[in-house]
């Protein structure tokens, strides 16, 4: 299993404030790591020291085997980043940009059919200052992804984008099965759908790591019997709403399956 980014004890300060505290976490090649927290907990700090773009105070960190505090344009290559903020290529065309950025690599996507697969084929060769906020989304996508990347650092990749162009990014993204992903977002629902494992980060603390299936834990079953309201934490709750009637039959009342949920994880972790 190929290790693809180690972090272990990644400390950031910035003047008195400490930004990040001790963070430790692996990803392995394939991985779709999403990182999760609140606003200022540390996720896009994070990111920008995994990508080269900032120093950190202490710690260890390798991407790709590298430390990315000192990495060459070599390592830069195998990296793949969609920032937060639109680039400025306002003068540019779509296809024209993917044309020039993709001559940088001696592996990557035909510029036309990357532009099919992330929705802007009737866009190719509109001007980029004329896209809309979701169709410029789509693009610093492409940007991203143009190299064959195999690390790829997504900063809330789908903001902005209508539920259409979302599914469709999931279903890009799970193709990519040669690349790891680091991901940031603030919808729990596609971390849950689309993530392989989930990092929970607040106040700069990594509070969780694990599948999704592992932060949400157990269903629960819930009922009353004789007056009296019960909840049973279980991984096979038709199973235990069968024993129960047939153990209490017609006493049994108000029975009701309550699925865990990453939300509910989330909210207990970060409140």
């Amino acid at each position: 299993m190929t290790t693809d980014i180690q972090v272990t004890g990644l400390h950031m300060r910035y003047g008195h404030t400490d930004a990040l505290h001790d963070i430790t976490f692996t990803a392995h090649r394939g991985d779709i790591l999403a990182l999760l927290g609140p606003n200022g907990a540390g996720k896009t700090t994070t990111i920008e020291i995994l990508e080269g773009f900032r120093t950190r105070t202490a710690g260890h960190v390798t991407v790709l085997g590298t430390d990315p505090a000192h990495a060459d344009e070599h390592w830069r290559a195998h990296l793949g980043v969609v920032r937060q903020t639109w680039r400025d290529h306002g003068k540019w065309r779509p296809r024209e940009l993917l044309t020039q950025i993709r001559a940088h690599y001696t592996t990557g996507w035909n510029p036309d059919d990357l532009l099919t697969a992330v929705g802007l084929d009737n866009q190719t060769n509109q001007p980029i200052r004329t896209l809309s906020g979701g169709q410029r989304r789509r693009l610093d996508l492409a940007l991203g992804i143009i190299g064959h990347p195999r690390v790829l650092f997504l900063d809330e990749p789908t903001a902005g984008l209508d539920p259409a162009a979302r599914h469709d990014f999931h279903h890009l993204i799970r193709g990519l099965a040669d690349t790891t992903v680091l991901l940031t977002t603030h919808d729990l629902d596609e971390a849950q759908k689309l993530a392989t494992r989930l990092l929970v980060l607040d106040h700069g603390r990594l509070l969780a790591d694990g599948t999704p299936t592992e932060l949400t834990g157990h269903d629960e079953v819930r009922w009353t019997l004789h007056g009296t309201r019960h909840t049973q934490p279980t991984d096979h709750p038709a199973r235990l709403i069968h024993d129960l009637y047939r153990d209490h039959g017609d006493h049994l009342h108000d029975v009701d399956i309550h699925h865990a949920s990453l939300e509910d994880t989330y909210l207990a972790l970060t409140r």
